[in-house]
């Protein structure tokens, strides 16, 4: 038997098993951290328990929609709940992106629960260095 100490923990819970599980139409929504590494766009979102089959990114124009659908684990008719905290059903974020970021070339990596896109920064956005020539130069090109 299990039993419960943090009552922070517990009113969570609560609050998620009155909001329901998340459906297709109505999905919960799935924490993730954003950051610039370099050359790239880095997005980490939070799917423990999901079957990489159950993924689904896309990206239309510069919206990138990722859902995720975790489903109870399979138990014997015998099996009787004495604890459930885990959250089940759909959940989806969307996210706008900068047209600064190159969308064609998005890299989906699954690993220990973290689903990790890697959008490339656009070479059109990058930093560029200008060369300024002086006008004696211009006037023999023009010349």
């Amino acid at each position: 038997m299990l039993m419960r100490t943090d009552p922070f923990r517990e009113l969570d819970r609560l609050a998620q098993h009155l909001m329901g599980p998340g459906t297709w139409s109505r999905p919960s929504a799935m924490p993730m951290d954003a950051y610039r590494d370099g050359d790239q766009y880095v997005i980490a979102f939070d799917l423990p328990g999901i079957d990489p089959d159950a993924l689904d990114i896309d990206v239309e124009r510069n919206m990138l929609t990722v859902r995720a659908e975790r489903r109870p684990l399979p138990r014997s008719e015998s099996a009787q709940t004495e604890l459930s905290e885990r959250p089940l059903g759909v959940f989806s974020r969307q996210l706008v992106l900068a047209d600064t970021l190159d969308t064609e070339r998005i890299c989906a990596d699954y690993e220990a629960g973290v689903l990790t896109l890697r959008i490339p920064i656009a070479e059109r956005a990058k930093p560029r260095k200008i060369s300024v020539r002086s006008t004696g130069e211009r006037q023999e090109l023009d010349g």
